[in-house]
């Protein structure tokens, strides 16, 4: 992971409407965006960022870029991501809502192969307040700090960043993982490398029901993890079998609503339930804030105890 000022970022699909918005905002907020690729328009610059039809002739260009945020439309963003790849870039934020699964399936089989860390898709991207902003994130929201935050959700983690920073505890670093049932990288993933970072001294994880990424987490965590982790879980109050705004929590509510037949039992299940993700982060002794405003105060703690 490395993230700085200094970061060369490229954007695929610079021309979209979104790529387009959020382009200007990354610029002021100091991002080095060098180059754009939309195949087509290559020649043309926007708000003075050049671009390109290809990554490779970015590259070509502008030297080794070191990020991408990619906003391209959902069927498109498998080639870009690899394209990406290709050209030697091994930083990916897909912002893009919508991705074929299985498309994320190839993804992720070759970002393993090429030591790529992907975020997404459905992710607001990555910031690292005073230093970058690869994505969507609300930069006002954020100051600089210690506080790392690993997050599911997307404008939770926002409501999250803006208490923090209300309390006087800034950020290292906010990473949105994504909302799809298939995703670039995990929060065991991003605690290791969170554990490894000298900026972060307490790590805010923000689940969401849905999956076992969870319950994951805090097994990895308990084992593996030294530094103080608060987490939160949203989704307490949604009703088994409704369905929800992202793929994997789709799945999973469905699970939790249904009953399963093993052999000639009928067994009910609560994997990715609320209820069963708080349970496994309170058997290893992490804390759990039961509303998001709750977070600073559980944060404070354990800076004290630190």
């Amino acid at each position: 992971m490395q993230f700085t000022s200094d970061t060369k970022v490229l954007v695929h699909g610079i021309t979209e409407p979104l790529a387009a918005t959020h382009t200007v905002l990354m610029q002021e907020y100091g991002t080095q965006v060098v180059a754009g690729v939309s195949p087509g328009h290559g020649g043309k610059t926007q708000n003075g960022v050049p671009i390109y039809d290809m990554v490779e002739e970015a590259v070509k260009e502008q030297g080794p870029i070191d990020a991408v945020a990619i906003f391209v439309k959902p069927f498109l963003v498998l080639d870009a991501a690899l394209e990406s790849i290709a050209a030697g870039i091994r930083q990916l934020a897909i912002v893009t809502e919508g991705m074929p699964p299985m498309d994320m399936v190839r993804l992720v089989r070759k970002a393993d192969i090429t030591d790529t860390l992907v975020v997404g898709p459905t992710s607001p991207g990555i910031i690292v307040p005073g230093q970058i902003l690869l994505g969507t994130h609300p930069a006002q929201f954020y100051t600089p700090g210690s506080v790392g935050i690993i997050s599911r959700s997307g404008t939770l983690t926002y409501e999250i960043a803006l208490s923090l920073t209300q309390a006087k505890l800034g950020q290292s670093i906010s990473v949105g993982l994504g909302g799809d049932g298939i995703l670039g990288s995990s929060f065991a993933q991003w605690l290791q490398m969170l554990d490894e970072d000298d900026r972060t001294e307490v790590i805010v994880l923000v689940g969401e029901i849905g999956g076992s990424t969870e319950e994951d987490a805090a097994e990895y965590a308990a084992e593996a993890i030294d530094k103080p982790t608060i987490a939160y879980v949203a989704g307490r109050f949604a009703p088994k079998g409704k369905r929800l705004g992202h793929a994997g929590a789709i799945v999973a509510a469905h699970l939790s609503g249904t009953q399963q037949y093993t052999g000639t039992a009928l067994l009910e299940t609560d994997i990715g339930t609320a209820e069963h993700k708080i349970e496994a982060f309170k058997k290893v002794g992490i804390p759990v804030a039961t509303r998001p405003s709750e977070i600073p105060a559980l944060v404070k703690k354990a800076l004290k105890k630190k």
